[in-house]
């Protein structure tokens, strides 16, 4: 067994089963992912640390891969099915693509950085993720031409969730991401009935704003 096979098993065992993960495929395909792929290269050793890996160092842009276990928290509360067509945005180098794309029919991820975008294209050939494609883009306007969507994950904080990434919801779709109010951050769930929407919190959750989502400031006479 090579050592990151063993730390991704210390990584499932000891961060993502303890953590009310009880959707059995997300462990699995977690156990199958190889997250050192995904991990820029002088972080390959600490790809499978308790908490955000980052991937670049700018204090006002920061970009990570969520906590394994905020992750895959996050992605059982999408109740991922196999026929579900699914949108990743900011996804980074791709390791939340990855996993999803074990979980769902087709997954189109969203990268606003070009260089992560390339890297998460490499990445995900690199696992054979065929079913996901990584397009460059602007994150909090989303990819409408290939919507609409089961699922929607947002791999990071907003201030704001804009109607455009609801409006690309299936009727009954979920979406995820770690909404910041007040100061904290909660994982929290959106789903659509119909023409409307509700959103209701899951557990509390921190990472860093993603770009394009922070609150506008109101313009004051």
């Amino acid at each position: 067994m090579s050592d990151f096979t063993s730390q991704r098993t210390v990584m499932v065992d000891s961060q993502v089963r303890p953590s009310d993960v009880t959707d059995r495929r997300i462990p699995r395909a977690m156990l199958d992912v190889p997250r050192e792929v995904f991990a820029p290269g002088a972080r390959k050793g600490i790809a499978y640390a308790d908490g955000h890996l980052p991937l670049t160092g700018d204090r006002d842009a920061r970009r990570v891969l969520l906590a394994p276990r905020t992750l895959a928290k996050m992605i059982q509360a999408l109740d991922v099915g196999e026929n579900d067509a699914v949108l990743d945005l900011g996804c980074g180098t791709g390791y939340s693509t990855a996993l999803l794309a074990r979980l769902s029919r087709v997954v189109t991820a969203v990268e606003v950085d070009p260089v992560l975008a390339g890297q998460a294209r490499s990445a995900l050939a690199t696992v054979g993720a065929s079913t996901a494609t990584v397009n460059e883009g602007l994150l909090e306007v989303g990819a409408p031409a290939t919507g609409p969507y089961d699922a929607i994950l947002l791999n990071g904080a907003v201030m704001d969730m804009p109607a455009a990434l609801l409006d690309q919801m299936k009727d009954a779709g979920r979406l995820v991401a770690i909404l910041i109010e007040g100061g904290v951050g909660r994982a929290t769930l959106w789903r659509r009935f119909g023409a409307t929407f509700d959103h209701r919190p899951l557990f509390d959750a921190e990472a860093p704003l993603l770009p394009g989502f922070a609150r506008q400031a109101a313009f004051v006479l």
